[in-house]
């Protein structure tokens, strides 16, 4: 049986403003894109009754069995739109968790992606929107991924990525609780993104734009703080920004050898933690 590999690309925030609570959900509009830092899912038809999924690799440990995975395989059980079909799906983890960066969501995505791309599945936008908000609520975002900006209402706008940035990400050996730090909001950002717009990515328009969840996380966690007032320290960082709810904030630079440069600094200074080198894609 023929064997895909798939690339489930990171997600980032360059930018987040919380906007305002609807109902127990809050709203928010984001900057976003993706790096090349990515898990690699293997995907094979299967002649088993169910469905295998096996998570591995560094950052595999403890993901539940009621995962985003094992949640889009049931819906499209359910919906009987597999035509009985069943998956062997093996998951190398590359994406840390409860990093902000969209691991879990974005593996659902890929292979939601793939099942359409390769007609496994034949569904229709609406439907398939639907089953992307049953997984989670940034699942719609790795559907065709590229940089985009998310509007208070929901709504997406995509574009093709013209500013290349050079990534340094790093992690401290804990995550951040989603729930917790948007418990903590207490005041709400006005929209800066409506009516959307492609500059909004230029360095100069970025340099001046926050992600609202810092305050909160950098207050609870003293050591994001630090790993923040460092890499602005850094030669040529053109800013530093938390990703989502946290714990990973990156540092974007222009220039791979910047990059390169930076990742060395840190590693010395904060040698235990994880970091990577990468690019928007």
């Amino acid at each position: 049986m023929k064997i895909y590999k798939l690339k489930s690309h990171a997600k980032i925030n360059l930018a987040l403003n919380v906007t305002g609570k609807k109902s127990k959900l809050h709203m928010i509009e984001s900057l976003i894109s993706f790096i090349d830092l990515h898990d690699l899912i293997t995907v094979r038809e299967s002649n088993t009754k169910q469905h295998k999924i096996n998570f591995r690799g560094k950052f595999s440990k403890n993901i539940s069995k009621i995962n985003t995975i094992s949640k889009l395989l049931k819906i499209l059980n359910d919906k009987k739109i597999l035509n009985n079909k069943k998956f062997r799906i093996e998951i190398l983890k590359n994406i840390p968790q409860k990093a902000g960066m969209g691991g879990g969501s974005m593996n659902a995505a890929t292979l939601l992606n793939f099942f359409v791309k390769k007609k496994i599945i034949k569904i229709k936008i609406n439907e398939l929107k639907k089953i992307c908000d049953e997984i989670g609520s940034d699942v719609i975002l790795g559907i065709k991924p590229s940089s985009a900006i998310l509007l208070s209402n929901g709504d997406i706008k995509k574009y093709k990525n013209k500013h290349i940035f050079y990534t340094l990400v790093t992690k401290p050996n804990f995550g951040c609780s989603t729930k917790y730090i948007y418990s903590k909001v207490g005041l709400f950002s006005k929209p800066e993104f409506n009516p959307p717009k492609q500059k909004l990515f230029e360095t100069k328009y970025l340099k001046d734009l926050e992600n609202d969840l810092e305050k909160v996380a950098l207050n609870k966690y003293p050591e994001l703080k630090r790993i923040k007032s460092y890499l602005d320290s850094l030669p040529n960082t053109q800013f530093t920004r938390m990703s989502g709810s946290g714990s990973s904030i990156v540092a974007y630079f222009h220039s791979k050898k910047a990059c390169s440069n930076a990742y060395s600094l840190y590693k010395r200074k904060f040698n235990s933690h994880w970091c990577i080198e990468s690019k928007t894609i």
